[in-house]
């Protein structure tokens, strides 16, 4: 049967989407407990079958990071879970969410507490618990439907997105190949349900220093500074920001004692381009900065890492993708308005592979990665409506 506005809001189970957070929220899911993302993703399987498609636990790809004596290792993440439904249908989009959370296993932040009657505190409740509950209760409503029936759907919600989503970028890429449109369910850019609209982009490096020890005292022309030259590509990296492009030199691993010259330094930093040309104007420039310094500083450098999450601007597809939103909230009673955002996650992966994307359909919440992250419980129900009456439109073939 075809549902107007009003009986999409009646058939979603707001209890049941509370309930069901809360306990989601109550299992430590950063993204190094693996032991928390595989209890959460056997709990999310179990809730995801009540949907009529295949269910998959997608094994993470190898990723490495440097340590901070500059070897590569493994770094190990939680397995991905993915929802198949209807494969063959002509018209297909994709869902997506995250397990992880921003908060490790021994972080403080671990229980709930009501601010008000419709304000709760906890730890992913927002970032993005509820946003998981969102997805699977409006694809709940969206099968009651006639629509429902005539669009496929594919659910990915993996383990590592508040780390990059680098075991999990080329599920990502694979699943957004031929979909029609995407949406991605982080909390909303701000409280009162505003989307975020165009994202900058996104990477992380690091850039292994090696230079010669030496005695401090009795040698110390022979040696050759890590440190130093480390603090020097630093100051010279946070020089290298403008309007389109923010350097962030975050830390520097390395030294030795107080009389040895140091020969090892390991520097991290993070880039923002606002623009595909200011990332690649980065790389060329960063060519350039790292030979200047070995040069100077007569030292190695060896570059690990890269731009993990694209620049996400908004073409004409996308934007009526944004008003296709907005039209269903209006109709039912939601104001949805959009900007743009510093912030990036999946849903500048899914921008990049040419598909439409709206990235915070999920819960109106706020104060994420803090210990006072909130979610406004209404807007669960709220938001799982609006995304189950965007999906009937686009199933019923609204053109983007």
């Amino acid at each position: 049967m075809k549902l107007t506005p009003d009986q999409f809001t009646a058939a979603i189970d707001a209890p049941a989407m509370l309930a069901t957070t809360r306990a989601w929220s109550a299992i430590n899911t950063g993204t190094a407990n693996l032991v928390g993302l595989a209890k959460q993703a056997a709990l999310l399987a179990d809730a995801f079958s009540a949907l009529p498609g295949e269910i998959e636990l997608v094994d993470p790809a190898p990723v490495t990071v440097v340590a901070p004596d500059g070897r590569e290792v493994e770094k190990p993440h939680g397995r991905h879970l993915v929802v198949r439904v209807r494969p063959q249908a002509e018209r297909r989009v994709l869902l997506t969410g995250h397990m992880d959370t921003v908060f490790p296993v021994d972080h403080p932040f671990q229980h709930q507490r009501w601010v008000d009657d419709e304000t709760l505190v906890g730890p992913g409740l927002a970032d993005m618990k509820g946003g998981i509950a969102v997805i699977l209760h409006a694809l709940l409503a969206l099968e009651g439907t006639r629509a429902g029936q005539a669009i496929g759907y594919d659910v990915m919600i993996n383990s590592d997105e508040e780390t990059g989503s680098l075991s999990s970028s080329a599920l990502i890429a694979s699943l957004a190949q031929g979909k029609y449109a995407a949406l991605t369910y982080e909390p909303s850019a701000l409280p009162d349900g505003t989307l975020a609209h165009a994202r900058g982009g996104s990477g992380n490096y690091s850039v292994t220093v090696t230079g010669r020890s030496a005695h401090a005292g009795r040698n110390p022309y022979e040696g050759r500074n890590a440190i130093v030259a480390a603090a020097d590509l630093a100051v010279r990296l946070k020089a290298m920001g403008h309007a389109d492009l923010s350097v962030n030199p975050a830390r520097i691993d390395g030294g030795s004692a107080n009389n040895v010259v140091p020969d090892h330094a390991v520097l991290r930093f993070n880039i923002r381009p606002k623009s595909t040309e200011a990332a690649e104007q980065f790389r060329i420039d960063l060519t350039t900065l790292l030979e200047e310094l070995a040069t100077l500083h007569e030292v190695s450098t060896h570059l690990h890492g890269g731009i993990t999450r694209p620049p996400k601007p908004v073409d004409e597809r996308a934007q009526k993708l944004f008003d296709l939103v907005k039209e269903c909230g209006a109709e039912l009673g939601q104001q949805i308005g959009w900007q743009p955002s510093g912030g990036v996650c999946d849903g500048n992966n899914i921008a990049a592979c040419g598909i439409p994307v709206v990235d915070t359909m999920g819960v109106r919440g706020g104060a994420i990665h803090s210990p006072d992250e909130f979610m406004i419980v209404p807007s669960l129900a709220e938001r799982a409506a609006l995304s189950a009456l965007v999906l009937a439109r686009l199933a019923s073939g609204e053109p983007l």
